[in-house]
């Protein structure tokens, strides 16, 4: 895997642009300069790495637009040694982000064929992800609990076994909402399991599936 100064140039010139689209976050833009995109994406889409823009990763799936990594890694708050449970691994692209930002990342695929796919591709990159196949709407209670977990699908409803699965102040991050569009939330729940919801605006996600895929 080959990460050219063309292809580091290409990351600076990302950056800026999704810093001008408001992300603050020096840590997060610092991260998003660092993981190489390219490796995510099929050889037919590597020319396009770098623009601001989802693309198909098949089963259905899509390596999201940065600034909408950007945009949820930063609602996160993210600190250094935190245990961080993504529900969609999808391409792996925003577990090594959440990686290269010094959290334990725990993530879960639904798709067994992407699953198969993108763990072979996180054993070639210098990051320790742990990766799972199943039900993102079950979490990983063996692994609970997580100081921060991140929905990376469109979610109908808020899944209760995640909701369980924080500890105390922790933060859920979840596009909700069945239509075309969702609601970002950041949902902190406190020492007393009561939810504090917080809404950041309307994105597009696919939809989060229940139950085990075989393909």
């Amino acid at each position: 895997m080959l990460d050219t100064f063309r292809h580091k140039g290409l990351r600076k010139q990302l950056v800026a642009d999704i810093r001008l689209k408001g992300i603050i976050s020096e840590t997060v833009l610092k991260a998003l300069e660092i993981v190489p995109r390219h490796y995510f994406l099929d050889s037919s889409f590597l020319e396009f790495a770098y623009q601001d823009k989802p693309f198909p990763i098949g089963s259905g799936q899509t390596i999201s637009q940065p600034f909408t990594v950007a945009f949820q890694t930063e609602l996160l708050q993210l600190k250094h040694g935190m245990r961080v449970l993504e529900i969609g691994t999808g391409s792996g692209y925003q577990a090594c982000i959440l990686a290269e930002l010094g959290c334990k990342v725990f993530t879960v695929e639904r798709q067994r064929k992407l699953f198969l796919k993108t763990r072979d591709l996180l054993q070639q990159m210098p990051y320790k992800v742990q990766v799972f196949l199943g039900d993102g709407y079950k979490g990983l209670p063996t692994y609970a609990p997580f100081d921060r977990i991140l929905i990376t699908a469109a979610a109908p409803e808020i899944p209760k076994d995640l909701i369980d699965q924080l500890k105390p102040d922790g933060i859920l991050v979840i596009p909700f909402g069945g239509g075309d569009e969702q609601d970002m939330l950041r949902i902190t729940v406190d020492a007393n399991k009561q939810l504090h919801t917080e809404k950041f605006g309307a994105f597009r996600f696919v939809p989060m599936l229940q139950n085990l895929g075989n393909d």
